[in-house]
């Protein structure tokens, strides 16, 4: 085999594919995750048209001789870690009659299965047609039930599609149901004017002579087996990478599924920790900063470190108030600058990150405390303190119905309605002037409507008799 694909198969035994499982990273070694099994389907051409001269001699001679030599490096590494497949199309009718249904799963499953595949490839004399959209339909039923597999599709072909199949629809329901990752197909020898064909197939590598097409099989096989890494940076209002320990989540932009949860970590040298992501899927980042920030068409290029930048820039808000004068459980609540959708319900005594922005806040105290464009600055606290409640005790004498309302100017604000069948109550009130309105229950007339105005103070407890 090639010292690149020598190479890349080395590296594999380091960097192997893992589960989709959720982890946190560590602050100073890569994070890889739990070992899963890589399976990947050769769909291999033995069609007719692999009989051509291609070099030092036939297309199918080559392809044959090359896959050999690949196999053979596989078979150094620990199978445990991944198993192959071989599915071959062309190769059973001749043509002319065309068979589009010419395609067999020639090599299924199966843990050591390398020779058994090196003798098929070997036994294969091209006799058919090209249903490449058929074969890749069929493909999906090749992979047996796995709900910890990474399905992989490697497409060797020297021609375009030959029947009535659309390959690029069946690509694209095989990957957005989850059945394979987007696949690699390799052109063998093919006119320009094709190459263009398989771009929505898959990733397309062009062999355009017998050394490239060597090459592109330790590539494909590399990306295919390895992940690579990559580091995530949360970019303050500097674009400096300072932001951290905060929860992410990796999707895979093609079937929506996660893939990674991550906790973000600064490594001891301060800069985000190195993670291992798997390079051929397009990914989804959702920072779950407060609101969340997201950015799509995540591209991993595979063979080097992968940096990912996104905009998180952050303050705090501290929320504080005396809990011995009567609040053992204080919330606000709090959502963005001028929108209704609640963000975040904070305790008080707590301080908090939010994006840099404005918001607005409503503590959930009696009466309501309610501020607007509240602004959060980058790496800075804003602090908000309210001053600690009074106790409002309520004698009524009998039970009834009854509100309690604040004086503002003119108006008279709704706070709270009594409970009502008691007539001894006490009610947590921030410090202001009130007025009491109460009918007692067993009055059927408005005109028994009573009312008191007092007052509460920080700390202290006023006693309304009625």
């Amino acid at each position: 085999m090639s010292k690149a694909i020598n190479k890349y198969i080395l590296l594999f035994i380091v960097l192997i594919a893992g589960s989709t499982t959720a982890f946190s990273q560590t602050n100073t070694t890569v994070t890889t995750e739990e070992d899963r099994l890589t399976r990947i389907l050769f769909v291999f051409d033995g069609s007719q048209s692999m009989f051509s001269r291609w070099e030092s001699g036939s297309k199918i001679d080559i392809a044959q001789k090359l896959m050999a030599k690949m196999l053979d490096s596989l078979a150094t590494v620990d199978n445990r870690a991944f198993e192959i497949a071989l599915r071959v199309y062309g190769h059973q009718y001749p043509v002319p009659p065309q068979r589009c249904d010419d395609s067999k799963l020639e090599v299924p499953f199966a843990p050591g299965n390398i020779n058994t595949i090196k003798r098929k490839l070997k036994s294969i004399t091209p006799k058919g047609t090209t249903p490449i959209a058929y074969s890749l339909e069929r493909a999906a039923r090749d992979f047996p039930t796995c709900d910890n597999c990474r399905n992989i599709i490697i497409l060797i072909t020297d021609g375009v599609e030959a029947c009535d199949g659309d390959p690029c629809a069946v690509s694209r329901a095989l990957q957005k149901k989850g059945i394979a990752l987007k696949p690699f197909v390799i052109g063998i020898g093919l006119d320009v004017e094709f190459k263009k064909t398989f771009e929505c197939v898959g990733q397309y590598f062009d062999a355009s002579d017998e050394k490239t097409f060597e090459n592109v099989l330790g590539i494909v096989i590399s990306q295919a087996l390895n992940n690579t890494t990559a580091q995530i940076n949360l970019l303050d209002k500097r674009g400096l990478p300072t932001e951290t320990d905060v929860a992410m989540t990796l999707y895979d932009m093609n079937t929506g599924a996660i893939k990674y949860n991550f906790i973000h970590t600064l490594n001891h040298n301060g800069v985000p920790d190195t993670l291992i992501l798997d390079p051929l899927i397009t990914y989804s980042l959702t920072v779950h900063t407060i609101p969340p920030v997201s950015k799509d068409s995540i591209k991993i290029v595979p063979g080097t470190h992968n940096t990912i930048g996104i905009n998180t820039p952050r303050g705090e808000l501290q929320l504080s108030v005396n809990q011995r004068n009567g609040y053992n459980d204080l919330k606000c609540i709090v959502r963005k600058g001028g929108e209704m959708r609640t963000l975040n319900v904070q305790d008080f005594n707590t301080t908090e990150k939010y994006l840099v922005g404005k918001y607005d806040i409503e503590i959930l105290t009696l009466p309501r405390y309610i501020q607007n464009d509240v602004e959060i600055n980058q790496s800075y606290t804003t602090k908000i303190a309210i001053p600690p409640p009074g106790i409002a005790t309520i004698n009524l004498g009998v039970t009834g119905y009854g509100a309690i309302f604040l004086e503002r100017g003119d108006k008279l604000e709704w706070v709270y309605n009594l409970t009502e069948g008691e007539s001894r109550q006490n009610v947590v009130l921030q410090p202001g002037n009130y007025v009491l309105i109460f009918r007692p229950g067993a009055s059927k007339a408005s005109i028994y409507t009573k009312e008191k105005k007092f007052s509460i103070s920080s700390g202290s407890t006023s006693i309304i008799k009625m």
